[in-house]
Parts: structure tokens; C-alpha cells; sequence
């Protein structure tokens, strides 16, 4: 999706500040559509300094997996120098990402400890953690499988939150807590925040080949937060 919209509007004469981090695969890969459309600004320090070469007519994309309250702040000292600045026409920001972010805001200062289920390589797992200790969790850690889950973590607590990151499948979450209740956290309450029903278009090259099998002009999901 990002990558169409940094083509789309790469067209359309607009320089793109893309926000996002220097070596993540989907922003390279978005620079690579359009290089000399785009200005990368990693953080919201950087939006401070970035001198891009068209001062009017600006658009901002994002990697889908950043932390939202980061995005808009880079986005809110953006639009302090350029004030021409436009949003996109819709989020960047992945729902399942910003979804979790804000369950997690919700129950860390509940809990003892909260345990994010996902890759070390996935940004938006690194960032519940760290969302986890900055609203009140006494502790929180990232697993990759359930058996990563250390015993003195659980010494002295009472109550655990559990995640995961965006794209991890739902059958780890629940090694996790079928580990835990083995270990005596047998009350489980799951906490919904948001329902994520939501039908996204298919890129046009898709469409063809998705005739006969699916929907041709929509995809949906739903999961749990």
C-alpha cells in the first residue's frame, strides 16, 4: 500500500517525506519507487534538521510499523516548518500496530509484568515493550515461542498482560498463555479495544488473477486485540 501511494503520488509532482527507519525492508523498498521524490526522516529529531528539495508541494507516507504516538510527532514538527505539509487520504500506520499500542496504554499500568509475542526483527513488537514500561508495567519482555518464557519473571507477580506484534500467528499467543495458566495464572480476561474488520481494495494487478477465488474488488480480516 505504501509503496503504490509513493508511486501514486510521486506522479503527481508531490516530494515525499517518507517517516520511517533507515534500513527497514519496507522502507527501502518504498524509496525505491521513487528515490528522487522522497526524503527518508527517521524520527522526529531528524524532521528537525531534513532540508528537502521541494518546500510546497509535500506529502507524508510511513512505515506501517512505527510506533503512532512517534509518527505524529514527527509529523506535528514537520508541519511546524512546512506548514504546506499534507496528510495522506488515509492512515499509514498499521491498524493491528496502533490497535495493540493502545490496548497495551490501557492495561500496563494494571500489570506486573506483560509479555509481547514476536520477532526481535519486528519493530512493532520491540515497540510494545517499550510502550508496556512507559504506562506503568513493572516489566514487560518480548518472546519470540512460549519457552522463552523465564520462571523469575513470574516469581511475585500477579497479573501478566499478554500481546503480540501485528503479524504474528494467533497460535502463539495462545502457547503463551497455556504456559502461563500451567504456571498458575489460571484467570484469563481478554480485553478488546478495537475490532479490526476491515476491507482493503486489491491492487488492480491482482485483481485478474484473484477473479474466481475471492472477491475481486476486496480482502478483509479480522483479529483479535
Amino acid at each position: 500500500k505504501v509503496h503504490r501511494e509513493a508511486v501514486r503520488f510521486s506522479g503527481q509532482d508531490y516530494h515525499i517525506l517518507l517517516i520511517g527507519h533507515e534500513g527497514h525492508e519496507e522502507v527501502e523498498g518504498t524509496m525505491g519507487h521513487a528515490p528522487e521524490n522522497t526524503t527518508l526522516v527517521n524520527d522526529p529529531e531528524e524532521a528537525s534538521r531534513i532540508e528537502p528539495p521541494e518546500t510546497e508541494n509535500l506529502i507524508w507516507l510511513s512505515q506501517t510499523t512505527l510506533s503512532v504516538d512517534e509518527t505524529m510527532e514527527t509529523v506535528r514538527r514537520l508541519r511546524e516548518r512546512f506548514p504546506h505539509l499534507q496528510d495522506p487520504p488515509s492512515d499509514d500506520i498499521c491498524y493491528a500496530t496502533q490497535n495493540r499500542q493502545v490496548a497495551i496504554k490501557k492495561i500496563a499500568p494494571e500489570c506486573d509484568l506483560v509479555i509481547v509475542v514476536g520477532s526481535p526483527n519486528s519493530s512493532n513488537s520491540v515497540r510494545l515493550v517499550e510502550v508496556a514500561l512507559e504506562y506503568g508495567a513493572k516489566a514487560s519482555y518480548r518472546v519470540d515461542y512460549a519457552s522463552e518464557i523465564e520462571q523469575a519473571w513470574l516469581e511475585g507477580v500477579e497479573t501478566i498482560g499478554v500481546t503480540s506484534g501485528a503479524s504474528v500467528p494467533e497460535v502463539l499467543v495462545d502457547h503463551a498463555l497455556a504456559d502461563l495458566s500451567d504456571a498458575g495464572f489460571t484467570v484469563v480476561e481478554e480485553v478488546r479495544t478495537a475490532e479490526e474488520d476491515l476491507q482493503f481494495s486489491l491492487p488492480k494487478e491482482l485483481r485478474k488473477d484473484a477473479s474466481g477465488v475471492v472477491d475481486p474488488s476486496t480482502i478483509g480480516g479480522r483479529n483479535r486485540t
